[in-house]
Formats: C-alpha cells, structure tokens, sequence
C-alpha cells in the first residue's frame, strides 16, 4: 500500500513538473533596445539597453530561475534570482530587464550588457540551462533609440521601431500594437448604423431566458406534483406503483393546502399570541469627559 501510494507521489510530482516546463513555452523575447539614448531611465537615473519579456499565454508564469543570456557558449549567463514577487507575470504582462552588466543593483539588472553597431544574439534557457525557450539577432543596423519588436506581442514578424509614426512606436513593459477600438464592434456598427438588428438581438436574448425560465418552472412543478402525489397515495397505506396513474389522487392544490392551515389554526389555535406589551430596559453606559461633545463645541458668550 505504502508503495503505491509513494509511487502516486511521484508520478503526480513528475506531471506538475512537466506542466510547469511547459507552460514556461509561453515566455517570449518581445522587443529589445541596444543604444539607449534618450528612452527609458532605469530606477539609478541611467539609460541602459534593455530587453522586454512578454507572457504570450493566458495564465500566470512564474520566471525565476530562467536564464538569459547572449552568449550561445554560457547560457546560463544571468539566471533570474528566486524569491522576487515581481518575477511571477500575470497573464499577457511584459517585463523590462536593463541589459548594463550590472546585477547588484537588482533582480532586473542583467550580468551583460548589448554592443550598438552589431549583431546582438539574445537567448531565454529555461531552468535546466538546455532547452532554448526564445531567441533573437538584433540587427546591427539598429540606429540608437530605436527598438527592434515583434509587430504584435508573441508574433512571429519583427520590425524595428523609431516612434516616427503610430505603427512605429516603442513600448517598454507595454503591448507593441496599440489597439483603440473593436474591430468587431466597428464592422457592427458599420452594417447596423441604426442600431435595429441590436436591439432586436438583445429582446430575442431576453424573451429566450425567460422562455427557458418558464420551462423549467414548469419542470419543477409537475416533479414536485409527482412526489406530493406519491406521498398522498403513501398516505393511504398504499403503494404507488401498484395503483395504474389514472386512478391516482390528485395533488392538494394551494387552496386546499391554505384551507387545511385555516382550519387547523382555528381547532389548535397553533398561531403564536401576542402579549402587546412593550417592554423598555434602562441601558447604563460609562461616561468618560474625554468622549464628550460639549468639549469639543464653542460655548456662546453670555450676555449680561
């Protein structure tokens, strides 16, 4: 018994590993910084290069313990430090790492810095320091304060970005396509300009529930007829199932059901009486000078 159990310890063990493996798939390089000129300041006032992760699936991911790096020899060049909160990503959440070679300065703080005017190889190495999860060359054609992205978060398409236009815009720790409206509520509104099919959309939904709300009233009642007529035939001293249904008595109905509390209320007098006497207790309470109102008001000057 005991070795079954510790084996189910272990298989269940290796499946919360392997998902966990996993889900870190999801982790993506999604936008990179090289020559940082005039962008972002880090929390010490500079302008280091930096590199933006991106969470691509729909579920937390915690990343401690993954490595980045640029160097395919060390991949495990910069392991992200355990015991940081900021390091679990919410669904769809970008995360800036400052690419200075800096690491004392904190959890975002890499151990190697980007080179301008080369190509820049960056590499994410998952917990075993083997499995390539993402990687990326940044061109060396990359002009300063320009970024080298994902067209959208988690795309296959990359493009380089300058801010000249709102296509081009850089987004640290933000979404690569700023989107401002629906597309679905904009081809909507273009084939239902006045708003009729809408409208008649949402009574159809409404007039729906409360169609499905009458059929299983309707349900429940003729169940909850079934069992008082069942119970009534009991009753008798009889068995339901031995009298054909067409011969079964008839569920009290509500009238019946108010008649029979009517009539036992006037034989037993079972209704509570009430004595209609109000009863007042006196509610003794500490007075304390601190607590008090007249302290903490302006008396009127007395006139004499």
């Amino acid at each position: 018994m005991k070795k079954r159990i510790f084996s189910l310890i272990v298989v269940a063990a290796a499946c919360s590993a392997s998902l966990f493996a996993q889900s870190r798939t999801s982790l993506r390089i999604n936008e990179v910084m090289v020559d940082n000129q005039t962008n972002v300041v880090d929390e010490y006032g500079e302008r280091p290069a930096w590199i933006e992760l991106f969470n691509s699936s729909f579920a937390p991911l915690e990343i401690s313990s993954v490595y980045i790096t640029n160097d395919k020899s060390n991949p495990k060049k910069y392991p992200i430090p355990l015991g940081d909160a900021k390091t679990k990503m919410g669904k769809r959440q970008h995360l800036v790492f400052f690419a200075d070679s800096k690491p004392t300065r904190g959890t975002f703080h890499t151990s190697f810095g980007l080179t301008p005017g080369q190509d820049n190889w960056i590499g994410i190495y998952d917990a075993d320091g083997i499995t390539l999860i993402d990687e990326v060359v940044i061109p060396a054609s990359l002009p300063a304060d320009a970024s080298y992205a994902r067209t959208k978060d988690g795309g296959d398409e990359w493009q380089v970005r300058d801010g000249s236009q709102e296509s081009l815009y850089i987004t640290p720790a933000g979404a690569n396509q700023i989107i401002d409206e629906n597309d679905r509520v904009k081809v909507f509104k273009e084939r239902d300009a006045s708003g009729a099919a809408l409208t008649v959309m949402a009574m159809c939904i409404v007039f729906s529930a409360l169609l499905m709300l009458c059929i299983c009233f309707y349900i429940i009642g003729r169940i909850n007829k079934t069992f008082a007529q069942k119970r009534k035939v009991e009753a008798h001293g009889a068995v339901a199932r031995e009298i054909p249904k067409k011969e079964r008595p008839e569920a009290d109905s509500g009238e019946v059901i108010a008649a029979i509390a009517m009539a036992l209320n006037e034989h037993l007098d079972a209704h509570d009486r009430e004595n209609t006497i109000l009863t007042i207790n006196k509610v003794r309470r500490a007075y304390s000078p601190w607590s008090s109102k007249i302290y903490s008001l302006r008396e009127n000057p007395q006139r004499k």
